[in-house]
């Protein structure tokens, strides 16, 4: 057993404890609390004066599918960009476990990443949610598929338009988008019927087609429909598809989700906003805005803040600090790389709090973790082992 005594606990499932103890067993989580009787024999961890919080997740990032540091061709594995539609893609094929980037996010304490494909699709493929240290993906993985990356907006428009070739309009991203949602309902209804009334007839089964196969859980709502969309009409593009078909969707990056905000949070649709610390390198950024998780928070929208990166998920602590320095409130932030993040990504049944039965992915600051200034990871837990101590 491992028990860390001392310091103020943030257990983002209640009020901070202060001089609380957080008792590990294994890789779970045992018991946390202010009066938890540290069984005798168990290693102890003193943190008085620091702060603990859950392990902190990206549900928005790129690291270990676009390969970082190793140059051009490694970078265009996070887009297969031959055909818009490209639903049978998944990440846990392209993951590298030895990623240079994946030490450095551990060191920051980032324990729990929801990685993918790029955007250069209507339709780029699935994503998976991993743990940040390990040598084998499949025992790093926690959820796979975790999501169906869709994209509206400029990307796809680009990436296509310039071959002449649909899509390179807006209304040529939503056209492709029904198409394949709407060749995938008929072919749910085949194998549907088939298994209904010609299930003993192993000749009349329809065709498999992975694709479709791939899309069909999107439309049974087995996984979200995550899908890329910065300016407000693709928001809303977004949002009327997926009633048309009745999706679970995310809205990522959700540059200008606060002037629709009123329609996010009636419909409660969570929004992974960010990068918040880039360059406006496309029309579709020039009103980015430090405080658009704030107000989306305030509105009721449930809000988890995004890097979009590669090796810099490191720095999602301060993209939380600089949405609190704009307005959002601390906890609200905290919640954005924590347990938010988590639900988001629909993980939060093992990470993304301190809780009994959880994972024990724990990390130590020497500050608040929003104190971008002096806050630095002292131990990081993964697993209920510690990955990283300085």
């Amino acid at each position: 057993m491992l028990a860390i005594k001392g310091g103020k606990i943030f257990t983002m499932a209640g009020r901070p404890i202060d001089n609380g103890v957080l008792l590990i067993e294994k890789d779970k989580i045992k018991g946390v609390g202010r009066n938890i009787k540290i069984p005798r024999g168990t290693k102890v961890i003193n943190a008085g004066g620091k702060f603990i919080t859950p392990g902190l997740i990206d549900a928005h990032c790129h690291t270990a599918i676009f390969g970082e540091g190793s140059g051009y061709y490694d970078d265009l594995d996070g887009n297969e960009m031959t055909h818009p539609i490209t639903p049978h893609l998944r990440a846990l094929d392209a993951f590298n476990p030895n990623d240079m980037a994946l030490p450095e996010l551990v060191k920051a304490g980032v324990t729990t990443i929801l990685t993918g494909p790029g955007s250069g699709n209507v339709v780029g493929g699935q994503s998976i949610v991993v743990k940040t240290v390990g040598r084998n993906v499949d025992r790093m993985v926690i959820k796979t598929p975790a999501g169906m990356k869709m994209a509206l907006g400029q990307n796809p428009k680009k990436a296509y338009g310039g071959r002449n070739k649909i899509p390179s309009t807006r209304m040529g991203n939503a056209a492709v988008l029904r198409e394949s949602l709407t060749k995938a309902q008929t072919y749910l209804k085949k194998w549907s019927d088939y298994n209904k009334k010609l299930k003993k007839d192993k000749a009349k089964a329809p065709e498999k087609d992975i694709k479709m196969e791939a899309l069909g859980q999107v439309l049974k709502r087995e996984i979200r429909a995550r899908i890329h969309c910065h300016r407000s009409d693709d928001i809303l593009t977004a949002i009327r598809i997926a009633d048309e078909f009745k999706l679970n969707i995310t809205i990522e990056h959700a540059t200008e989700a606060a002037k629709i905000v009123d329609i996010l949070a009636k419909k409660n649709i969570p929004c992974v906003v960010g990068p918040m610390m880039f360059d406006r390198l496309k029309e579709e950024l020039k009103d980015r805005n430090l405080a658009t998780p704030g107000i989306l928070s305030k509105a009721g929208v449930k809000v988890a803040i995004q890097t979009d990166g590669m090796s810099s998920v490191q720095f999602l602590n301060i993209s939380a600090a600089l949405a609190v320095r704009e307005g959002m409130p601390e906890e609200d932030a905290l919640k954005a790389i924590t347990i938010n993040a988590a639900e988001i990504a629909d993980v939060g049944d093992r990470v993304g709090s301190l809780e009994p039965g959880k994972d024990a992915d724990v990390v130590i600051f020497s500050a608040h973790p929003l104190d971008v200034r002096n806050a630095r990871t002292e131990i990081v837990i993964i697993d209920g082992q510690i990955v990283f101590k300085r």
